[in-house]
């Protein structure tokens, strides 16, 4: 049950690898600059998600007790939403992107990280609701949190899409703040 857990998480919560790429051409200054604003600011909070990514995982495949799974999960789930929060902070800053219908591709990617936050932050409450006395109970809980992933992140997946469709997944590719490791799948 945990490592189908760990493995539902990781799917999840790694939605930044879309971006992410080997580089981008030396196009146009304008969406660079813009990408490296974004970029820049996005580089702590994808190590964030990261962390907590790694922080899920390491819980559900050992022999962890049940507290400190909701204990682990919890904070990694609150951490993960600041993190997309932050991140449609730094897009809504960085100001409208220089590519055709640049205001209308900031804000439904604004809108999708914030889903993606409010997201994480549900998953939150509800990891915190989960009795961690009564191990049944405590396993329908962790089943219910891990089928509640796919809708948590939905937000990010259509925001990192928008971004691409927009133009922009080149010039974010091309900035080291935006590329993040990818880690081994979780077996």
């Amino acid at each position: 049950m945990n490592k189908k857990f760990a493995a539902a998480v990781s799917g999840g919560a790694v939605l930044m690898l879309v971006l992410s790429g080997c580089g981008g051409d030396d196009g146009d200054e304008k969406a660079n600059a813009w990408a490296k604003k974004v970029c820049d600011k996005w580089q702590p909070e994808l190590k964030k998600i990261e962390t907590a990514n790694a922080d899920i995982k390491r819980v559900a495949t050992e022999s962890s007790k049940p507290d400190e799974v909701q204990t682990t999960d919890s904070a990694a789930f609150g951490s993960m939403s600041g993190a997309y929060q932050s991140m449609g902070d730094a897009l809504q800053g960085a100001g409208v992107p220089p590519v055709k219908d640049g205001q209308t591709t900031q804000e439904a990617a604004v809108k999708g990280f914030a889903a993606t936050s409010k997201g994480y932050a549900d998953l939150k409450t509800k990891m915190e609701g989960l009795d961690p006395k009564d191990q049944t109970k405590f396993a329908e809980g962790l089943k219910e949190v891990a089928g509640g992933l796919e809708a948590a992140t939905q937000g990010g997946k259509d925001a990192l899409n928008t971004l691409k469709t927009g133009g922009l997944d080149k010039a974010m590719n091309g900035q080291k703040g935006c590329q993040v490791t990818t880690p081994s799948p979780a077996k």
